[in-house]
């Protein structure tokens, strides 16, 4: 079998993680957290992270690994998702690298290069025309669509960190296989719905009040999707029906954006997920990679 670098990308709700580890048994890997917002210490619920007892024994990486008052950057990321490569297939193992975070991951394979001490956003809290708006601001000249999410996002990033407007090449450092997962549009949008629902019987409503001290000062509570909407409903007697309503509609146009993100950034086997026979996926997606 070959030491291709596994990842595993697609929208939220469709079943990477379970995927993850699965394949993790079976290849004897070790997997690399792709999730900006698993990153942080007390995010759980809110963020799907796989708990101990989902992780069924696989060795996770990158996971609460920052505080929810810290900062962590995609250069971070980029650079020691790239040191745990070295470190794991030095060890004889199999890297999976699973979620859905397409700017992090995207980075940490591909020749991007980034200034020390930078922090570059995917800016999930705003919206096309949001950015434009601030792009113009900063210089009315920079032609750019509107429509163009992909470079508004690139642009206001090195507007912000006052790097030159140039396109990084789409170099990949390592050999790779991507597997996408994905399902029809209406049942993805259901699962969404459906998971949010389930996060607050997890005690979601709980571990945001946990969090309530630290809004002020966090800026990955104010703008990850599943926490920033509780921002109203904390300090502005939002209520609570209304909250969840904005994380389902946040929720549902941030999986467009990743589906988008991925058919244009990554050279991407899509699989249909079985839902009713997990398994089945499981097996296609593994009989691909052992080609």
């Amino acid at each position: 079998m070959n030491k291709d670098i596994i990842v595993i990308i697609g929208p939220t709700g469709v079943g990477k993680t379970k995927l993850s580890i699965e394949l993790a048994k079976k290849l004897d890997a070790e997997i690399i957290n792709g999730d900006s917002v698993s990153i942080y210490k007390r995010l759980d619920i809110g963020s799907a992270k796989p708990s101990t007892k989902e992780r069924e024994g696989i060795v996770h990486h990158l996971i609460d690994i920052r505080d929810v008052t810290e900062e962590y950057s995609v250069f971070e990321y980029q650079r020691d998702v790239r040191e745990l490569i070295t470190d794991i297939l030095s060890r004889g193992k199999r890297v999976i690298i699973v979620g859905g975070t397409g700017l992090y991951i995207k980075a940490a394979l591909y020749d991007y290069k980034f200034k020390s001490g930078t922090t570059y956003n995917t800016y999930d809290n705003l919206s096309n025309q949001d950015i434009y708006d601030k792009i113009m601001s900063i210089d009315n000249n920079i032609e750019v669509h509107v429509n163009n999410r992909k470079r508004l996002v690139r642009i206001l990033n090195k507007m912000e960190n006052n790097e030159e407007i140039t396109n990084n090449k789409d170099n990949a450092l390592y050999p790779l296989k991507v597997v996408g997962l994905t399902c029809l549009r209406d049942v993805l949008y259901k699962r969404i719905n459906m998971r949010v629902d389930k996060m607050m019987d997890n005690g979601l409503l709980d571990e945001i009040n946990s969090l309530k001290d630290y809004y002020k000062d966090s800026r990955v509570l104010n703008t990850a999707i599943g926490y920033k909407e509780f921002y109203d409903y904390l300090f502005n007697n939002l209520d609570l029906d209304s909250v969840l309503e904005r994380i389902k509609l946040d929720s549902r146009r941030y999986a467009k954006r990743q589906y988008t993100f991925f058919k244009h950034q990554f050279n991407t086997n899509w699989f249909d997920v079985n839902f009713d026979d997990f398994d089945i996926t499981i097996d296609e997606v593994f009989n691909f990679i052992k080609k």
